[in-house]
């Protein structure tokens, strides 16, 4: 009977195991991939890419980049005709080394799968093919999975094979040239040796065998299988995408028998089939290539697009993206005016554009020229949060408009006289929601959210085409000197169309002034001062209006190790780094973003059970934090997984906080003259946590995920919470507790004592260590160590000797409990600038700030990290302690200047 039930069943058969044969070895394989090595499979491309291109149709090429850029890829191929030439006898017919070079770098490759879905049985295929373990094999037309042994046959069908075998047997012995190859479940006749005139004879009367035995017939090139249970290659192909959740698949074949597998195929996927110059040219597949070779030329340029994709060689520098803000939400463009982050409607909500984490498919919102010209320069718009990006003939001004809570509105706005493209691609959830367009009278709107996202672009013509499980909106706006006014609407009632091109003037203005008004009230030290303001603009535009919480940085999981898996979510308000921010702010005059954080922590102790129950990190508008949970998707940026949304250190104890706390109490109670009741309130509640809890060990600034221990920079920051606390009281008149100072004399007594390793000569990270750690040297800077005193000069030295490197100081270098390396921490660095002040050391200071100065991207913000010797930035950006640190050596250098 014909096999045309594409439903797949039991695998049944007589036990089979799979050899496991060493792969062809280096030295036999063709010229153009024989330099391949196992042992670092990722050190170099196959191809010449740009050759490729030149043979290679640009449908094909393109279809290719596409499908590399996936976040869950399966390459699948058939055996004979594909990976290996047709031959006339099946026992020679050896793979083309260049196809198996490309198969197994493909298959080292992250979140790639490869698989060879072969009519030949899966022992005949494993040692035919020689392929490693990691490819996965499936035999006999998809009866035969990887599995090491398969169920021996029921009675009824092992007697049917009997007689299969036994009628296949005679036709062999009365045709001279017919071959036939046993199965588990079946055999398969091949007819390529019989002579042209009596070939059609054969075949039928193998055909009749199978009406008559009632067994399923597979026919291809001069062959047919015969199998007593079901086969079928557009089966095993479901089931391997479905096991191994790829998001898209390419499917390679060349006979009858794989146009099942190529009809399964949609959307994003890709079918190609070898067709000779004698072959039938109807096919399912999209494509149709010559020969194998062509074949092995496709594998390797698929293998180059996808390894460049996934370790990123097309990933734009992390510093060189730009902030937008409007104290509520945030969004980044890339230098070529892309929108690739978005979260709505808080900062650590789902993004609908997340391309920044390592694929289009994800998500972006671009500007450009419709011949893909790079852009001119970019700049922010002076004293804002606004940016300008320009490209010949044209620019784009783009930021976020003021609005209600809950609702964001970015304003993109084309002013010029060459026409611009716009690309429109929203992905919901950071791209794991299928995301669907419609047009509407003036725009685009998003369909399928819980509340309106419209795309509001009056005289703009969108064309909307299905871009793998989504839709992608484009246009080409041919400008003449009037400005084209385009606004994305997100959330509440608002109306994108509420934003005319006549109103839109007046709308920047507003958005403008929220920015130079408030810059033009801060106190900037002369020294760097652009650089000083540009890094306060990125501080408050990390700080949530509605609710006063501040987050450390508006991304999540840009990593502080290309291809590491240190990835992050930072979008939340650490109690540490929110203190830090606003009192940094503060000291440039700035007071409502300090007030607005202190409502907001009181809002969080009036939750809690105790002041010392504090967790370190919270939403900004005080919900609960989300488990953390990995985004399986997303490749990440330049191939660094996973990509972690939440953060886990939420549930860590870190005893420090309070310091930070207490410290802004004390800046805010002096800048305002006066203690209200509230701001006492909490004096007292950092006292009491610390009263509490200074005793115990805990998981330190640096949150390392191993045992807690007594960390040095913590309990400086327990003596901080007391030692400004007694400070305020002493300010303001305020009678305090007689225990508060005998507590502080012993924490120091303790940390001065138990802090100190002979070894290292200089403090350590924790009691009864001798590693370093940067941040104690705040030992000093604090207060708690004078300055003067030789330990903390020992310190400095030994900090600046084992931790900079260059323009950069690391954490440490003793290990946290964390796979992978990181690079140096800018915020360490501010730290060695301070302490070299602190002693006197003002070149030394000056001339790592200088160093420091210029990694700063070019629109003037800062990641979180520097790598010295691939000099690449690193972590998320931007990032509050960066820029908090710079701003306070700035008015430090400037103070010793003056």
């Amino acid at each position: 009977m014909t096999d045309d039930n594409d439903d797949l069943t039991t695998t049944t058969g007589v036990p089979i195991v799979r050899d496991h044969v060493p792969a062809i070895p280096p030295a036999s394989l063709a010229p153009e991939v024989e330099g391949w090595d196992p042992a670092s499979p990722h050190a170099r491309p196959l191809t010449d890419l740009g050759r490729a291109a030149g043979q290679l149709s640009p449908a094909l090429l393109e279809r290719l980049v596409s499908l590399s850029r996936t976040p869950q890829l399966l390459v699948a191929t058939d055996y004979d005709g594909t990976v290996a030439p047709i031959v006339n006898v099946p026992s020679q017919a050896y793979p083309l080394p260049a196809s198996v070079i490309a198969m197994r770098a493909l298959a080292t490759l992250p979140a790639t799968e490869v698989a060879v879905i072969s009519g030949r049985s899966l022992r005949d295929l494993a040692a035919m093919s020689r392929l490693p373990v990691e490819v996965h094999l499936v035999g006999s037309h998809g009866s035969e999975f990887t599995s090491d042994t398969v169920t021996a046959l029921p009675a009824t069908l092992a007697d049917k094979l009997a007689s299969l075998r036994s009628d296949a047997g005679d036709i062999a012995r009365e045709r001279p040239g017919v071959r036939i190859e046993e199965k588990p479940a079946g055999l398969a006749i091949h007819v390529r040796g019989v002579e042209p005139h009596v070939r059609e004879k054969v075949l039928g009367d193998v055909r009749d065998i199978a009406e008559r035995l009632q067994v399923y017939a597979t026919e291809g090139k001069q062959v047919i299988d015969l199998s007593v249970v079901h086969t079928s290659k557009g089966a095993a192909l479901r089931a391997l995408r479905s096991r191994l959740g790829s998001s898209a698949a390419m499917y390679i074949g060349d006979d009858t028998s794989d146009e099942r597998a190529l009809a399964t195929l949609q959307g994003p996927d890709l079918g190609i089939k070898v067709v000779g110059a004698d072959d039938d040219a109807r096919t399912a597949a999209a494509v149709t290539v010559p020969d194998p070779a062509t074949v092995s030329l496709v594998l390797a340029t698929l293998y180059d697009l996808r390894r460049a994709w996934l370790f990123g060689r097309s990933s734009v520098p992390i510093e060189r993206h730009s902030l937008i803000a409007n104290g509520q939400s945030s969004a980044l463009i890339d230098p070529e005016g892309r929108i690739c982050w978005m979260p709505h409607p808080l900062p650590h909500s789902a993004s609908m554009f997340s391309e920044i984490l390592g694929t289009e498919a994800a998500g972006y919102f671009a500007i450009g020229t419709p011949g893909g010209s790079k852009s001119l320069s970019q700049r922010y718009v002076a004293g804002t949060a606004m940016v300008e990006t320009r490209w010949p003939g044209f620019k784009s001004t783009d930021y976020l408009a003021p609005s209600d809570e809950n609702i964001t509105t970015l304003v993109r706005v084309l002013d010029g006289d060459r026409p611009a493209s716009i690309t429109f691609a929203p992905r919901l959830d950071y791209g794991t929601a299928p995301t669907r367009l419609e047009k509407t009278e003036d725009g685009i709107a998003v369909q399928g959210t819980a509340e309106p996202i419209e795309l509001h672009a009056p005289g703009v013509e969108f064309t909307i085409f299905p871009d793998g499980n989504s839709d992608t909106a484009v246009a080409e706006v041919p400008l003449d000197g009037r400005p084209v006014v385009i606004a994305l609407s997100c959330g509440g009632s608002v109306d994108a169309r509420a934003i005319h091109a006549s109103e839109e003037p007046e709308l920047r203005r507003q958005a403008s002034r929220w920015w130079t008004e408030w810059v033009a009230g801060l106190d900037i030290p002369k020294y760097q001062s652009g650089l000083v303001s540009r890094s306060a603009i990125t501080l408050r535009s990390l700080c949530h209006a509605p609710t006063g919480g501040v987050v450390a940085a508006a991304t999540t999981s840009l990593p502080e190790g290309i291809g590491g898996t240190r990835n992050w979510d930072y979008r939340y308000c650490w109690l540490r780094d929110g203190a830090m921010t606003v009192d940094t702010l503060l000291s440039l005059g700035s007071t409502g973003e300090a007030i607005g954080f202190l409502h907001w922590l009181h809002r969080i102790l009036d939750r809690s059970n105790g002041p010392e129950q504090l967790h370190p990190l919270y939403t900004v508008d005080g919900s609960a934090l989300s488990t953390e949970s990995v985004l399986d998707g997303l490749p990440g940026y330049a191939g660094s997984r996973p990509v972690r949304v939440g953060n886990a250190a939420e549930h860590q104890v870190q005893l420090d906080v309070f310091g930070p706390i207490t410290e802004l109490l004390d800046r805010l109670t002096e800048t305002l003259g006066e203690v209200d009741d509230e701001h006492w309130w909490l004096v007292e509640q950092m006292v009491t946590a610390v009263e509490r809890r200074w005793t115990d060990p805990d998981h330190g600034i640096w949150e390392a995920r191993r045992a807690p221990r007594h960390h040095v920079y913590t309990k400086v920051q327990c003596w901080v919470t007391i030692d400004r606390a007694l400070r305020i009281g002493r300010r303001h008149g305020i009678e305090v507790p007689s225990s508060w100072e005998p507590l502080r004399q012993a924490i120091a007594a303790e940390v001065l004592e138990e802090g100190w390793s002979d070894k290292a000569q200089s403090y350590a990270v924790a009691y009864d260590s001798d590693d370093l750690d940067a941040a104690v040297l705040q030992i000093g800077l604090s207060g708690l160590l004078p300055v003067d005193d030789e330990r903390f000069a020992k310190t400095v030295e030994a900090v600046e000797r084992d931790l900079r490197v260059g323009p950069t100081v690391f954490r440490y270098r003793y290990d946290d409990g964390l796979p992978g390396l990181e690079g140096g921490f800018h915020i360490c660095t501010t730290w060695l600038i301070e302490s070299f002040l602190a002693l006197g050391r003002y070149d030394d200071a000056s001339e790592l700030f200088e160093r420091l100065t210029k990694l700063m991207g070019p629109t003037g913000l800062l990641a979180e990290e520097f790598d010295p010797v691939p000099e690449r930035h690193l972590g998320n950006h931007p990032q509050a302690y960066s820029h908090l640190g710079y701003i306070r050596c700035a008015r430090r250098l400037d103070a010793a200047a003056t």
